[in-house]
């Protein structure tokens, strides 16, 4: 008996629903990255579009100092190594909280956050890290500046946030974000202060 060719149409075969899945879904977008939805939230369009491009490009520089993270606890060698890689990989999972808050507060206010890490290589102003190892000190440096680069964009981003009078980017800036890299600079400069472990 010759089997039988059977027609898969819009997850049906035969005319019935197939367990198929529906692999060539195509559509345009729905909301173009840079524009809003409209969203009863009592803030004006300036003021959120102005947030959201603040806060998007806070997203983008947090998204690559969440790699940089991550790398530095993958490569992270020498005496210190134990501490430092327990410590990178903290900060990294508190980076990436940031970044679902971020992320989230765009959304709230009717944007489009950055999602995709070629998008985020494409907004940052973090430089990027050469692809090999490099020894520890270097890698706190580069880290600290990452840090400091962001920091410098979250405090603007505060001003203008008061200015505009969006209390909820501002709060999460000031509470979830400013404070928590202000913490996380603190632990990682201690590491490169020179103090003799033991003095005669």
């Amino acid at each position: 008996m010759a089997a039988r060719t059977e027609t898969h149409t819009n997850g049906r075969r035969n005319g019935r629903v197939s367990p198929d899945p529906k692999m060539d879904a195509r559509a345009p977008q729905i909301q173009a990255f840079g524009t809003l939805r409209s969203l009863p939230i009592g803030l004006p369009d300036k003021a959120r579009t102005s947030s959201c491009k603040a806060l998007n490009e806070i997203l983008a520089d947090s998204m690559v100092l969440y790699a940089l993270y991550k790398k530095h606890h993958w490569l992270v060698a020498g005496p210190t190594f134990y501490q430092l890689h327990l410590l990178f990989d903290k900060h990294a999972e508190e980076q990436n909280e940031i970044i679902d808050i971020l992320a989230e507060r765009v959304q709230s206010l009717g944007g489009i956050a950055v999602g995709d890490p070629r998008h985020a290589a494409e907004l940052t102003t973090i430089p990027r890290a050469p692809d090999g190892a490099e020894e520890v000190s270097v890698m706190i440096d580069r880290t600290l500046r990452a840090h400091e680069t962001i920091i410098k964009k979250v405090r603007a981003a505060i001003k203008a946030t008061e200015e505009s009078e969006d209390w909820g980017s501002n709060d999460v800036l000031m509470s979830d974000v400013l404070r928590r890299h202000e913490l996380q600079v603190w632990f990682l400069a201690e590491h490169v202060v020179d103090v003799p472990l033991l003095t005669s």
